[in-house]
């Protein structure tokens, strides 16, 4: 089990004193990455116009670009809602940029109101990601939110 307290104090330790975007983004995918057990891809994707384009991540290479509302990324940022996918290939439209994903968690990262990007980890295990990591990853986005300057995205 992931003691999501502890990363929270890591991730807050890492952008403590730091604005800036990217770095912080490309810290807590590190981060993510390397604690999560079981993982194959942990990163960020952010908003441009009606499509999300990839940010700092950890893994294999990734698509580049994604439309508002296609695949589990774009869906989660089109309707606003995190998306926890135990078998991607069961979801209507999924993008498979990794072959090896077998479930997916997303979470919307908001500025004024409004969604900027989002987190997406995957995992090459189906049924990976549970409630206690929701809300364990929420609470990392949440500060991610207060902690970085996001306005260049609006």
């Amino acid at each position: 089990m992931t003691d999501y307290s502890l990363l929270l104090r890591q991730l807050q330790a890492l952008t403590e004193n730091e604005r800036a975007l990217l770095p912080n983004l490309a810290n807590a995918s590190a981060l993510l990455y390397h604690s999560l057990p079981r993982l194959n891809w942990a990163g960020f994707y952010l908003t441009s116009g009606q499509q999300l384009v990839l940010g700092p991540f950890q893994g294999q290479p990734a698509c580049i670009r994604i439309p508002w509302g296609k695949g589990v990324c774009g869906t989660a940022a089109k309707t606003d809602r995190v998306q926890r996918i135990a078998n991607v290939h069961e979801f209507p439209g999924h993008i498979a940029c990794d072959s090896a994903s077998q479930s997916e968690i997303v979470i919307p990262i908001h500025a004024d109101h409004q969604v900027v990007g989002v987190l997406d980890i995957d995992s090459p295990i189906l049924n990976r990601f549970n409630p206690e990591d929701e809300a364990g990853l929420v609470q990392l986005v949440l500060h991610l939110e207060s902690a970085c300057d996001f306005t260049q995205f609006i």
